[in-house]
């Protein structure tokens, strides 16, 4: 009858710490998914809105971005801004639609060749 008790009282407790584990999963998805909205909200504007980023170096970016009505692009370094020139809309090529909106992860999975197994 003892070891009757003790494989019950393991049961539970694996069933216990799995029913945790989940909720700590859920609680961490939510959380993310709140905190990137939050994030989000946060950095949009009407008037700024960074077009595309070239990375050079470690520290060193250049950066197309659109204030207003005027584009510009900056040279971004640890310490310093600068801006190289102002270009028209005209030059600007934009990402389509879909990109702007962002990829979906099973999008990145599928483009890293990683496919989803249907049952």
């Amino acid at each position: 009858m003892l070891l009757v008790s003790g494989e019950l009282d393991a049961v539970a407790q694996f069933f216990t710490v799995l029913i945790i584990f989940i909720a700590v999963l859920a609680l961490t998805y939510y959380t993310t998914k709140w905190t990137a909205n939050y994030q989000k909200g946060k950095l949009s504007s009407k008037n700024i809105e960074v077009i595309e980023t070239y990375k050079l170096t470690t520290n060193k970016y250049i950066q197309i971005v659109r204030i207003g009505e005027k584009y510009l692009v900056l040279a971004l370094c640890k310490d310093t801004i600068t801006m190289l020139t102002e270009l028209n809309e005209s030059e600007i090529q934009r990402l389509e639609e879909s990109k702007e909106k962002g990829l979906r992860f099973q999008d990145v999975l599928e483009k890293a060749g990683i496919k989803k197994s249907k049952k």
